[in-house]
C-alpha cells in the first residue's frame, strides 16, 4: 500500500516537472548566451589609474559588470563617482551618475541619470540626464537638456558638445543666462535672451 502510494507520488511528479519545462529553445540559448553573462562581477569597486606612477583617476561603484563577447563593455548599473587628478596629483575634476556603461572597442562612456561633472579649477558644474564621452575624439557631448554654473553665471541649453576637458563648448538652444554678481543676490533674476 505504502509502496503504491510512493510509486503514485514519483508518477506525479515526474509528469509535473516534464510538464513545467516548457522554456522556448531560444530564450534558453540566449540566457546562455556569452554576451548576456558578466564574465566580471566586482562590489565596491575602488579602482586606481596611474601612468608612469602618477595617479590619473580614482573610481568608485557599488557594483561593476564585465561583459565579453565580439562588443566587450563595462556596466556601472548602481552608478559611480570619478576623481580625475592633474599632474600634481590635485584633484581638477569629477563626475558623478547613477548609472553608466563604456562600450571598450567604441571608446565611449555613456552615463546616465542625475550626471554631475564638476572642475575644481574653474568652479563650474555640469547637470544633465545623459552624457557621452568619445575618448578617441575626445569629446563629450549630452544630447539632453544641460545647465552649467559658473561661479559668475548659470547656463541652460537643450544640449552640448565640448572638448573633453571642458575648455571649448557649444550649447545649442540656450535658454537663458542668468548672470550671479554679490549685489544681485537681493535683487529679481534677469535672463539675457
Amino acid at each position: 500500500m505504502i509502496r503504491n502510494l510512493l510509486k503514485s507520488v514519483a508518477v506525479v511528479l515526474a509528469i509535473g516537472t516534464l510538464f513545467s519545462c516548457e522554456n522556448d529553445i531560444k530564450v534558453v540559448q540566449k540566457m546562455n548566451a556569452q554576451d548576456t553573462l558578466a564574465q566580471l562581477t566586482a562590489t565596491d569597486i575602488h579602482y586606481v589609474r596611474t601612468d608612469s606612477g602618477r595617479l590619473q583617476l580614482v573610481l568608485e561603484s557599488p557594483l561593476l559588470l564585465k561583459y565579453g563577447g565580439q562588443n566587450p563593455y563595462t556596466e556601472f548599473p548602481k552608478g559611480f563617482f570619478v576623481k580625475f587628478f592633474d599632474t600634481a596629483g590635485q584633484v581638477i575634476s569629477t563626475m558623478r551618475a547613477k548609472f553608466g556603461i563604456r562600450w571598450d572597442k567604441k571608446g565611449l562612456l555613456i552615463s546616465r541619470d542625475s550626471v554631475v561633472v564638476k572642475n575644481l579649477k574653474t568652479h563650474e558644474q555640469l547637470n544633465t540626464n545623459k552624457l557621452i564621452w568619445n575618448e578617441y575624439k575626445h569629446i563629450i557631448y549630452s544630447p539632453t537638456p544641460v545647465k552649467i554654473t559658473s561661479p559668475d553665471r548659470v547656463i541652460y541649453g537643450d544640449s552640448m558638445v565640448s572638448s573633453e576637458n571642458f575648455s571649448k563648448r557649444t550649447i545649442y538652444g540656450i535658454r537663458g543666462v542668468l548672470n550671479v554678481s554679490e549685489d544681485s543676490l537681493n535683487q529679481p533674476a534677469r535672463v539675457k535672451r
